[in-house]
């Protein structure tokens, strides 16, 4: 039984489907669901891909809450995703914050998840899942960035709990898998040389397209010695990894921006993240 006296706290719930198809050789909206704090925006393209918006209009996440986004891209489309915000946070009083998304692209399709960085404050606690299912021919473009507390707010992140899991398949086939898991002396672990060497800023980013050892070296190139990149085939899929850190936020997002007009092509970086 909750005492008497301890307030119910509101929790966010937030769940949004987006699925799209081809209409003439254009992307279009098939179907979409909308439903607590989730919302879905889609700015004026500005190339071939169709952009959508992710937005939590909670203004962010504490322990307890839950957000939840399904999107599907047929066959021949081109789809960016992005957020409208940094997602943020905040400290965890009970439970932690869930962020679970779920991507599936068709034949030839051409996806991107590029969200804006990830924050997290001292205390929070944090479980995210990216579950992402390609047919044959299709490629994907997959990043996801977090901050442990921002120097220039002056924020410290000395106890937290974060929990990042991915899965990838092609064709049924499960081409990519990883658990990284921090806390809760999170200060103590980020300094040691084999995670972060005191950094305080890291990201990931999976490209899966034929090619993508085409982009080696040119990622390798702007990444520096500020993390590292990598190639491998998975049977007939191509795969390049690369993972980032950084000092801050300011200097990891200075790499992405770069990385991601390279590995992103002619669609280049979502409209927000410069405007």
């Amino acid at each position: 039984m909750m005492p008497a006296d301890r307030p119910v706290l509101q929790r966010v719930r937030a769940t949004g489907r987006l699925s799209v198809k081809l209409s003439g050789d254009r992307t279009g909206l098939d179907r979409l669901y909308q439903e607590g704090a989730a919302k879905i925006r889609f700015p004026a393209p500005e190339s071939d891909a169709l952009e959508a918006i992710l937005i939590n209009t909670a203004g962010g996440l504490t322990g307890g809450d839950r957000v939840a986004w399904s999107i599907e891209a047929a066959a021949g489309t081109h789809l960016a995703l992005t957020t409208q915000a940094c997602e943020k946070i905040y400290r965890a009083g009970n439970g932690h914050a869930g962020v679970s998304v779920s991507l599936k692209a068709g034949m030839d399709a051409r996806l991107a998840w590029l969200p804006q960085e990830t924050i997290l404050f001292d205390r929070s606690a944090l479980v995210r899942k990216l579950d992402i299912d390609l047919e044959p021919g299709a490629r994907a473009l997959l990043l996801e960035a977090t901050i442990f507390g921002r120097q220039a707010m002056g924020e410290h992140v000395s106890a937290a709990t974060f929990h990042d899991r991915w899965r990838v398949c092609v064709d049924g086939r499960l081409v990519h898998a990883e658990d990284f898991r921090i806390g809760t002396d999170i200060a103590a672990q980020l300094a040691r040389p084999a995670i972060a060497a005191g950094g305080q800023a890291v990201a990931t980013v999976l490209m899966i397209a034929d090619r993508a050892g085409d982009m080696l070296d040119p990622a390798r190139a702007i990444i520096g010695d500020a993390g590292g990149a990598s190639h491998w085939r998975v049977g007939t899929t191509g795969k390049l990894l690369a993972r980032l850190v950084a000092e801050d936020g300011y200097a990891l997002r200075a790499r992405l921006v770069s990385l991601i007009r390279l590995l992103n092509g002619r669609a280049g970086l979502p409209k927000i993240w410069t405007s």
